[in-house]
């Protein structure tokens, strides 16, 4: 028992430093998106906000899908650094379940273990909601992501989309906003 206390803090002070949402207890379990089709999903779409990660570091954030087949999505998540040069990433989602393919299961190193990747509402053509937990332990960590068609989103959706997470525990005032200004992001087009 102590050293997975001694585990926990460690991990607890690692991600801590790492800006990323770490809360005790147990993930919560929110409703998916019923009746998910990744075929409407596929396409390019905008990172509007976001709980902190130690993984993205820029701004401009998009998140661009394809349908590789049936059950497996293909992910190209870009961002634009603070030096100005473009970082991207390849990855690929899968269906755990086929009976909830809304909970996905993102992969983008070949060994390491996937994570959640739960679209919990999307219109396919304005706006989606993704939320992740993974449980270490004495606790977990969660990451979500609010997406756009376009590079902006009705402030009404944004908080539309805030209840659907402060439902289920999220503490959305964590949230961060993407920048997404035209010019900003400019670089991310060339």
């Amino acid at each position: 028992m102590k050293s997975l206390q001694v585990v926990s803090l460690t991990l607890l002070l690692a991600v801590a430093a790492s800006a990323q949402v770490l809360k005790f207890g147990k993930c919560p379990k929110p409703a998916v998106q019923a009746d998910f089709d990744a075929t409407r999903y596929i396409g390019k779409w905008y990172e509007i906000q976001k709980l902190p990660t130690a993984f993205q570091k820029g701004e401009c954030g998009t998140a661009t899908y394809s349908l590789k087949s049936p059950g497996v999505v293909g992910v190209l998540n870009s961002e634009l650094l603070n030096d100005g040069t473009v970082n991207s990433i390849v990855g690929s989602a899968k269906v755990k379940d086929p009976a909830e393919p809304a909970k996905l299961e993102v992969s983008f190193f070949e060994n390491s273990p996937p994570g959640p990747y739960w679209v919990l509402s999307t219109d396919y053509e304005g706006h989606t909601l993704v939320y992740g937990c993974t449980d270490f332990g004495l606790f977990h960590m969660e990451l979500s992501w609010i997406l756009s068609r376009e590079p902006t989103l009705p402030e009404e959706t944004v908080e539309e989309l805030h209840g659907i997470l402060s439902s289920v525990g999220v503490k959305v005032n964590k949230m961060v906003p993407t920048n997404q200004e035209k010019t900003y992001c400019a670089a991310m087009d060339e």
